[in-house]
């Protein structure tokens, strides 16, 4: 058993080390962004655990080409989101379909920075806020801005994990590894359930702010509030 997890280790730190590794990640980076399936999160830990624990590949450019391919992808489901628009199908124009399109465009009025930066931790909610931007009409220049700042701190962050995991591991890629993917997950879940809990807490106070203006509103026209 033994002699095959150091062949397994082996194996792996061998192919880390190669130069397609690279490509890869980018196409890995970019296609997440656009279909949630693809794990490209696991594989940036995994491979900055090997480079803190093993020396390969490069963290650096691990970091850079991670961050690149995040852009990249958020920026196509964008394009993707533009494209297609928020009327174009049937579907689209049922009333809650389209008042969620509504609330989505009004939510990226309000804190856009703040949706399109907490989105980019949520692999399915970034792409699903990422094209709403694009089908609603959301300014380019501001999302490719915000994108920017997004891909690159998941990038940091990811790495960040893989590093912390390899450095505790120095000796064990393999298990190294691991437990970044593990720790991904496990900080993906809490992020995830952190920021839902936040959207509730910022949407109700929205709400008893519009609630409070227009019960201001109706008082100085002498109109009653109906209930």
């Amino acid at each position: 058993m033994q002699a095959f997890m150091d062949a397994l280790n082996v194996f792996i730190i061998d192919a880390a080390a190669q130069w397609w590794v690279y490509p890869l990640l980018f196409a890995l980076c970019l296609i997440d962004g656009i279909f949630p399936p693809v794990p490209s999160e696991s594989v940036v830990v995994a491979l900055s655990a090997l480079a803190v624990s093993a020396g390969v590949p490069n963290i650096w450019l691990v970091m850079v080409i991670a961050a690149a391919g995040a852009i990249a992808g958020d920026n196509i489901a964008y394009l993707i989101g533009r494209r297609i628009g928020s009327n174009r199908f049937r579907w689209m124009q049922r009333p809650r379909v389209a008042s969620a399109f509504a609330w989505a465009r009004k939510e990226l009025d309000r804190r856009g920075a703040l949706l399109i930066l907490s989105a980019r931790y949520i692999p399915i909610g970034r792409v699903a806020v990422n094209m709403t931007a694009g089908a609603t009409g959301f300014h380019q220049r501001r999302f490719v801005f915000f994108s920017i700042i997004a891909g690159i701190s998941w990038s940091l962050y990811s790495v960040g994990i893989g590093a912390l995991a390899g450095q505790w591991f120095h000796d064990h890629s393999l298990l190294a590894a691991g437990l970044a993917i593990v720790i991904a997950l496990a900080m993906g879940l809490v992020v995830d359930h952190g920021l839902k809990l936040l959207y509730k807490r910022k949407a109700r106070k929205s709400l008893a702010a519009e609630d409070a203006a227009s019960k201001g509103a109706h008082s100085r026209t002498g109109t009653p509030v109906s209930h």
